[in-house]
């Protein structure tokens, strides 16, 4: 029963860690480095993640200076950023990338916050899915003699306390992002 509980909990983390990275994907009007995970760079003939080839800092608010360790990656990471899903415009001065990040639009704003709440949906329904998987593994384990009816029962009940616990964290996260992506 504990193992069943353990598993269900270890996989409830990686949901939340997932929906983690997730929100950090999600453009909020402030500079972060967080952005600029999932852009690829073409390096030596192999896409290579932007934080693997260069340093990238926040000085100010509203501004993200990418230094590339090799000088001769510069425009490779220029291309990728001008095809990222980011829209943004950076600026190269042979040396440095250096990019404004715009004041989002109160449409935009609200673009960011449906899908932030989108995205929290999607690991609830995740932590959900994990609580039903373990539940059922409960009632196997009865099944096969294993496990009496009041261990299932304590156990369900362990699970969907976890379950309370992550979802609660879930929305701890998505108010955070939502405050963030409202801050002007």
């Amino acid at each position: 029963m504990d193992s069943i509980k353990k598993s269900a909990e270890d996989r409830m983390k990686k949901s939340l860690a997932a929906m983690e990275d997730e929100f950090g994907a999600i453009r909020t009007g402030r500079a972060s480095a967080a952005l600029f995970d999932k852009v690829k760079v073409e390096y030596y003939g192999s896409p290579t993640p932007l934080s693997q080839v260069a340093t990238i800092s926040t000085p100010e608010a509203r501004l993200v200076v990418i230094q590339p360790w090799d000088k001769n990656v510069l425009g490779e990471i220029e291309k990728a950023l001008l095809k990222s899903e980011l829209s943004v415009n950076p600026n190269n001065d042979g040396k440095v990338i250096r990019i404004n990040i715009p004041p989002l639009t109160e449409e935009r704003r609200k673009d960011l916050v449906k899908l932030a709440k989108s995205t929290a949906e999607q690991g609830r329904v995740a932590v959900r899915n994990i609580r039903r998987d373990a539940n059922d593994d409960l009632k196997k384990q009865q099944k096969e003699g294993n496990l009496t009816e009041d261990d299932v029962k304590r156990g369900t009940d362990d699970i969907q306390k976890l379950t309370d616990q992550y979802i609660e964290q879930i929305n701890e996260k998505l108010d955070r992002k939502e405050k963030e992506i409202l801050e002007i």
